[in-house]
């Protein structure tokens, strides 16, 4: 359920597009071009559920001191990038929803004005 969840929350989001650029089990949602979330679906099948999502760095070191679940993203400017691992429940959905928010309002602040002008939220 929170796999469908997470997919219609970033589906939903205005100029969003699903990709599988780095291989068929890294599903990885776009805005404009540009990467918010990254979901490993080889690792929700056998059980270990995550999501990366970007992150302003404070926040970011704030979240990993607050939940043992979010760490450094591995193969990613961990400054930038947190994972969060979702198998022990220690996160919310409704705060995983606003984690993805974040991440998707971020990239969407660091766009140029003339895209920045075509996304209507």
């Amino acid at each position: 359920m929170v796999l469908e969840q997470i997919y219609q929350h970033c589906l939903n989001k205005p100029k969003t597009e699903e990709t599988f650029p780095f291989n068929q089990d890294t599903l990885v949602f776009k805005v404009c071009g540009k990467m918010y979330a990254l979901l490993p679906l080889d690792k929700w099948e056998a059980g270990d559920a995550s999501i990366t999502l970007k992150c302003n760095p404070e926040f970011a070191l704030q979240l990993r001191d607050n939940y043992d679940c979010i760490v450094g993203a591995y193969h990613m400017n961990k400054t930038h990038w947190n994972t969060i691992y979702l198998k022990d429940n220690q996160v919310s959905i409704k705060t995983l929803l606003e984690l993805i928010d974040h991440s998707y309002d971020l990239v969407i602040s660091k766009l140029p004005k003339k895209l920045k002008a075509t996304i209507t939220l």
